[in-house]
């Protein structure tokens, strides 16, 4: 089952190919489908790294392969390639996103009528009235 957020099969054999092998010898690497799945995961939510699910494995190590493919340059090639290979099939989504929160600005820069340069505040001077 793929949840939102997680690569799909087609998706996932266009990136296999295109990553890093393991250069460490020992203990086998944590499988990458399931480390770059919990990437996205992180990337489009914004959760923190400690709030992943279990599901992506121990936060860490996806946190430290993140930190090390955004270092040496992998998902900075990884995304360029992946890139061309969807500007080929015609598969690229050219979506903008525009923030439409409110801004508040002070008072003082609403636009409001200035006073006179010596008045410090406090009850604005009483205008003398007209009588007709």
């Amino acid at each position: 089952m793929v949840r939102r957020h997680e690569l799909t099969d087609e998706q996932w054999q266009a990136i296999e190919p295109l990553l890093p092998p393991s250069g460490a010898s020992g203990r086998p690497r944590v499988d990458d489908r399931r480390v770059i799945n919990g990437m996205l995961f992180k990337a489009k939510p914004g959760v923190a790294w400690r709030d992943l699910p279990e599901r992506y494995g121990p936060w860490k190590t996806v946190y430290n392969r993140f930190w090390r493919w955004s270092r040496n340059g992998t998902l900075t090639m990884l995304v360029s390639r992946v890139r061309v290979i969807a500007e080929a099939i015609d598969e690229l989504d050219r979506e903008v996103s525009v923030d439409s929160s409110i801004v508040r600005a002070h008072q003082h820069a609403a636009g409001a009528r200035r006073r006179p340069a010596g008045h410090t505040g406090g009850p604005s001077p009483r205008r003398a009235h007209r009588t007709s």
